[in-house]
């Protein structure tokens, strides 16, 4: 699995992408889904939730295990996807596609904090 290169990445392998207005789109990654197996049921957290870097704040579940979801920076929660929650099992058709929410990072945030799609690899091969 190739990882797209415009997104930044977590050792707890979600996948964070910057949005035009500094907001970012955080979902979980193909190792992620791939792990899990067929996803059934998410919980997102709720709008307007104060986070902390990495910070449990949602669940995904398959039919083999269920995870959490870390926030990948401190921010605000200021989008949830509703369409992921009616459908969960778009996420094992490419789950870099489906974000899950969005936050508003904290003052100070740097994107270069997070890992770049060739440190994301070597992390866990």
């Amino acid at each position: 699995m190739k990882y797209p290169e415009h997104l930044r990445y977590t050792a707890s392998h979600e996948w964070v992408r910057t949005e035009k207005d500094g907001t970012l789109s955080v979902g979980i990654t193909h190792h992620a889904q791939d792990a899990l197996g067929d996803l059934v049921f998410i919980e997102l957290p709720e709008l307007g939730r104060k986070l902390d870097a990495e910070e449990a704040c949602a669940v995904v579940e398959s039919v083999k295990a269920a995870a959490d979801v870390y926030a990948p920076v401190a921010g605000v929660v200021v989008a949830v996807n509703e369409a992921v929650v009616r459908a969960p099992g778009d996420l094992n058709k490419d789950p870099h596609a489906s974000w899950l929410f969005r936050i508003k990072p904290a003052a100070g945030f740097d994107p270069a904090t997070l890992l770049d799609a060739a440190a994301y690899e070597k992390s866990f091969s």
